[in-house]
């Protein structure tokens, strides 16, 4: 629903009808429980992470997501995300598909909690123009694997991890591929 949630809120007025609040924080706020909270929480919890670091990468998922979206420069002048953009859902998706050895899983975590500070160009598939086709084919064949996965448990077989974890590194790859618009 996030991809079409202010669209639905303008075709219907919403703020016009509820003058006294605001779609823009109320949007902040879901998108920071599902993109960060909950899946901080089940990474946390899950055994996926070594249980000596579970806890603190955790709390620092949360940390460093607030601090990301607060960043009233997130975006690129052509829509792409600076720096890792907090989507801890996905992260926590493709962690629990592919099941890698702890102490791996924990080293992507780090990894992707210093690429939120680092300027990197990281692809949103329905706001950066260049190669939106493919980006919406890409992100379509990604939910469908990845609404396969949960189907099967999160245990899809490797074929299908596998192609949604090549998936994940496009779209966390394809702006440094891209010139700037």
């Amino acid at each position: 629903i996030d991809g079409i949630d202010g669209t639905l809120a303008r075709r219907f007025h919403v703020a016009e009808m509820l003058p006294r609040w605001s779609g823009n924080s109320l949007d902040l706020v879901v998108d920071f429980t599902t993109y960060v909270f909950v899946p901080a929480f089940a990474l946390t919890l899950s055994g996926l992470l070594p249980t000596l670091v579970a806890a603190p990468l955790g709390v620092a998922i949360v940390v460093v997501s607030a601090l990301y979206f607060a960043d009233e420069e997130m975006k690129t002048a052509d829509n792409f995300f600076r720096g890792f953009p907090a989507l801890w859902n996905a992260v926590a998706l493709h962690l629990f598909v592919l099941k890698l050895p702890p102490w791996i899983a924990a080293v992507v975590v780090a990894a992707l909690l210093i690429m939120t500070f680092v300027p990197l160009r990281v692809l949103h598939p329905f706001r950066v123009r260049r190669l939106r086709k493919l980006n919406i084919v890409a992100l379509g064949a990604w939910s469908l694997l990845g609404l396969y996965a949960l189907y099967a448990n999160l245990d899809p077989g490797p074929i299908v991890a596998w192609c949604l974890a090549a998936l994940g590194v496009y779209f966390l790859s394809i702006g440094l591929a891209t010139a700037q618009d």
